[in-house]
């Protein structure tokens, strides 16, 4: 089973989300918002759908990285989330939460040995298609 398929976004703690989207946006010109910025590519086995990845700074004190108590997150792409969590689950992987359903795709959460969170994300193949 394929497991993960790419990089889903880059999440991290700091003391000053705005300033931190303003000091990007000047010095390295990402387009942010007050969630960050999207970078948008072609798939590489069929151009015609399009990926996104996340970049994106949160508060110091959030309470979306728990339990973990790491300063970062990262959201890796996969396919079929239910038979990879059967599988994590198998191998006695920590699994934080269950999976959540949204329109532009399907979330869970894990952790690795070394307690860093982790967010797995089946995208919604309509909501990355122009």
């Amino acid at each position: 089973m394929k497991k993960v398929t790419g990089l889903g976004g880059i999440f991290f703690k700091c003391n000053d989300p705005k300033g931190m989207n303003a000091w990007y946006a000047k010095n390295l010109g990402l387009t942010t918002s007050e969630y960050g910025t999207t970078f948008e590519w072609r798939q590489a086995d069929d151009p015609s759908k399009k990926g996104s990845t996340a970049w994106c700074a949160f508060p110091e004190n959030t309470a979306y990285f728990n339990p973990s108590v790491k300063p970062f997150m990262i959201n890796y792409r996969v396919e079929n989330i239910a038979a990879l969590v059967d599988e994590l689950k198998k191998d006695n992987v920590t699994i934080v939460d269950e999976i959540a359903e949204y329109e532009y795709g399907k979330f869970v959460h894990v952790l690795d040995p070394e307690g860093n969170i982790i967010e797995l994300w089946e995208p919604n193949d309509n909501s990355e298609q122009e």
